[in-house]
């Protein structure tokens, strides 16, 4: 058999940093054109920010050699001629710095838009088993915030840092001009500066790591609990709900007070350095002046200038932290998009068109983990048009078996026919359309009630709707809605019963037309007497088709044309009704107990 469904237990892949920096970068290539104009608009900035203080000092120096010469001779067109290049360069440099603001904004939502699509383009080709194991909440988690903390991080980050990095190397360069021996002063600061930060980081990144994990299992638990808010009102779990969710909510805020509380330490830090090599300027700039090495327009410039030097280094100190978070987003992110997708079609797969119907298990196992088998060596043969019934106490393998045919799992060992031929022969989306399906636990999404029920068949028309509807005995109470067909029903049908829902599952099946049925326990949410109209209805809709039911009612697969009782995973007994309740076995003591 080809790659078997995602079983689990895989750890996930170890952090890589740089291999998670080159796949943002990808992203960020699809927009090289404006990412480079933006680039070159943040370099013109920053080389106007950096020119500002030269001309600081050359009007410094105008002015100191004017009033040596005395007073009143101060070249006063010069400086205002400085005073006016400087106005514009900073005038100019704020009007780049906005448009590089809006442009990254916008880079920044396309790549979140663009990883949104990757990723659940990649959740519709995920096996069965992931949605099995992880919560719809932290997968929520990575599809939201994840991709948000991404986003922000590109539009207010990335280019804040390249361009910090162009201004402090070209204020060490245009400080090496003006005077070496100040240069020597503050020199100390760097690698100190230098050697900080990359400690704090490796102590950080693995708490924003900790933290985006920690708001996925909240999520996940939230989710789930709100899925389930009626349960929990009804056995008056409010409190025990509340308080573990307090409990995995101070893990959340815990971990957040612990990743930023170490990261906010940085800024502080790194500005007290820098204060530090400010100080040393200022005492030996006083001693270089008294030595007359350096002149008082070289210290302000440089002092400028040093500040330009340490202003960036400390922005990037505080964002730092962001970056981490939105590296630990990221991993999340690329985690899931690196899963192992479902099995794919084996070579020249073929399409199954027209379905006979013929389905046949030999000697197949299976189990879900690793080594704990849950179905042992099942054979089942299938004519077409014939009716399986599949019974048994819960969790002995039924609904194993309708996922092993539905191919949302690949079995351990032996073999699934359709039409002779093994089932993983054909294209898994071909093969899934031969089955139309309906299940007990209802699927309905935001929408009309006529794209509900029209899901399954493209290009379906009103009439065909209607009497789908009919045959299900769901038309009525469609009518006396306010728009009929037309009404709205909201996320999962949560403004209908759960009875309408489910013949409204069964009216898409019946409009859905196949050679092949799956029912599962498709009448659990239907009253009695309606449950008799439908059983009417699903007669008509398994004529001339293979069909599989799974029943706990006995009483509805009496007229099975062959009938598997599951046990452990174990067929412990099949036949016709007639046959099984002869033998008196297993079948024939669950149809006793249902009628004592």
């Amino acid at each position: 058999m080809p790659g078997r469904g995602d079983r689990g237990g895989k750890k996930e892949k170890p952090k890589d940093t740089k291999g998670t920096l080159v796949r943002i970068i990808r992203y960020l290539m699809k927009y090289k054109w404006i990412v480079l104009t933006l680039l070159v608009c943040s370099f013109l900035a920053n080389v106007g920010n950096l020119m500002g203080p030269r001309y600081a000092g050359k009007a410094i120096t105008v002015a100191e050699e004017g009033y040596k010469e005395g007073v009143g001779k101060v070249d006063m067109e010069q400086v205002k001629y400085y005073a006016m290049i400087m106005f514009v360069l900073y005038i100019g440099s704020n009007i780049l710095n906005f448009l590089i603001s809006v442009g990254m904004a916008r880079v920044g939502r396309h790549v979140a838009e663009n990883m949104r699509r990757d990723v659940f383009a990649k959740l519709m080709k995920m096996p069965v088993g992931y949605f099995d194991r992880n919560q719809a909440g932290d997968i929520i988690s990575r599809v939201s915030y994840d991709i948000d903390v991404v986003s922000t991080s590109l539009s207010a980050d990335v280019i804040h840092i390249l361009t910090s990095m162009v201004t402090v190397v070209g204020s060490f360069i245009i400080m090496c001009t003006i005077s070496i021996p100040l240069v020597l002063c503050m020199a100390f600061t760097i690698p100190v500066s230098i050697l900080f930060t990359r400690r704090m980081g490796k102590i950080t990144r693995p708490l924003y790591a900790k933290r985006s994990a920690s708001y996925g299992t909240m999520n996940g638990f939230a989710e789930e609990m709100f899925t389930g808010q009626k349960t929990i009102l009804a056995y008056a779990h409010e409190a025990e709900v509340s308080e573990k969710f307090s409990g995995i909510n101070r893990n959340a805020a815990e971990a957040y007070r612990d990743a930023d509380g170490m990261g906010m330490r940085m800024g502080p830090t790194i500005g007290m350095i820098s204060n530090i090599g400010l100080a040393a300027i200022g005492m030996g700039g006083a001693v270089l002046y008294m030595m007359e090495i350096v002149s008082l327009g070289q210290i302000s410039s440089f002092v400028l200038y040093s500040r330009k030097f340490s202003g960036p280094i400390n922005e990037i100190s505080n964002i730092i932290n962001e970056i981490f978070s939105a590296l630990a987003a990221a991993e999340r992110v690329f985690q899931l998009l690196d899963h192992p997708e479902e099995a794919a079609d084996i070579e020249n797969a073929e399409v199954l068109e027209k379905c006979e119907g013929s389905v046949e298990a030999r000697d197949v196992s299976f189990g879900y983990i690793p080594g704990k088998t849950v179905l042992h060596d099942l054979n089942m043969k299938a004519d077409p048009g014939e009716t399986i019934a599949i019974v048994g106490h819960t969790g002995a393998g039924k609904t194993t078996i309708i996922n092993l045919l539905m191919r949302f799992y690949d079995p351990d060992s032996g073999m699934i026919l359709v039409d002779g031929k093994p089932h993983d022969t054909y294209t898994m989306e071909s093969l899934r359309r031969n089955y139309a399906m309906v299940l007990q636990d209802t699927w309905l999404f935001q929408g009309t009630i006529f794209d509900n029920i029209a899901y399954g068949k493209e290009n379906a028309v009103m009439e065909e709707v209607v009497e789908a509807a009919k045959a299900a005995r769901i038309h009525n109470y469609i009518m006396r809605l306010p728009h009929g067909y037309n009404t709205v029903i909201t996320e999962d049908g949560g403004n209908i019963s759960k009875g309408q829902k489910q013949l409204l599952t069964i009216a898409r099946a019946m409009l859905y037309n196949t050679n092949m049925l799956i029912l599962d326990e498709a009448t659990s949410n239907v009253d009695t007497a309606t449950e008799r109209q439908v059983q009417k209805a699903i007669r008509s809709l398994m004529k001339n088709k293979t069909s599989f039911v799974i029943a706990h009612r006995l009483s509805t697969i009496q007229n099975a044309d062959h009938i598997l009782v599951v046990d452990h995973g174990d067929v412990v007994e099949q036949g016709t009704h007639e046959e099984l309740m002869q033998s008196k076995g297993a079948y024939y003591k669950m149809y006793a107990s249902q009628f004592e």
